[in-house]
């Protein structure tokens, strides 16, 4: 049986480079893959961007109100005819702006599909708030990793502090995507309290 993995970890902790890894190791042995990510993620606009420099284009983006196993389905059906392949995988970058909905679509597409679907995101926004997309993977993925990064005094960073004009805020929409007034940081519990 296919598994839905949820690979989380705070901003900065190497997602999207793991996300991009793994695609590399699938179509290193002749396998094909699919990678998307929800519409809502603007930044790289159709791209999944690593902070090392690495950018691939994704083969399709999810809007909101899609059914994402639907849109899964017909983009399997377009490589098929294209390139008579079949899809080992479906990578996912930002997954914790899916809806609930679609993560339940993802159980779907791993178990009735027998696609595995690998899943990267964050847990939890700036005020310490679950995204309702990681909210269901954590309650749902078979598979359930952590993938670490460090806060600027040296302990695990687990928090994501969100910067507005290089002062942190703690107020504010849950989804503001980088700009050039909005950064991120991650932080420990400790300096994420400190600066509360």
């Amino acid at each position: 049986m296919s598994k839905l993995y949820f690979r989380y970890g705070a901003m900065n902790s190497g997602k999207s480079t793991a996300l991009l890894q793994a695609a590399f190791n699938y179509e290193e042995r002749s396998q094909h893959v699919l990678l998307a990510k929800p519409a809502i993620d603007s930044k790289g606009e159709k791209a999944i961007v690593s902070r090392l420099g690495v950018t691939r284009d994704v083969d399709f983006l999810i809007p909101p109100e899609v059914n994402l196993r639907d849109l899964f389905s017909d983009q399997a059906q377009k490589a098929k005819d294209d390139s008579n392949v079949s899809i080992a995988c479906l990578l996912l970058d930002e997954a914790q702006f899916l809806t609930p909905l679609q993560v339940d679509q993802c159980l779907e597409i791993a178990v009735l599909d027998g696609v595995p679907v690998l899943a990267y995101g964050i847990r939890t926004d700036f005020k310490t708030l679950s995204f309702p997309g990681s909210r269901r993977l954590l309650e749902i993925a078979h598979s359930l990793e952590e993938l670490k990064t460090i806060c600027r005094c040296g302990r695990k960073a687990m928090f994501n502090g969100r910067l507005l004009n290089g002062v942190f805020t703690f107020s504010g929409e849950q989804v503001a995507i980088d700009g050039d007034q909005v950064t991120y940081e991650s932080l420990c519990a400790n300096c994420y309290l400190s600066k509360l």
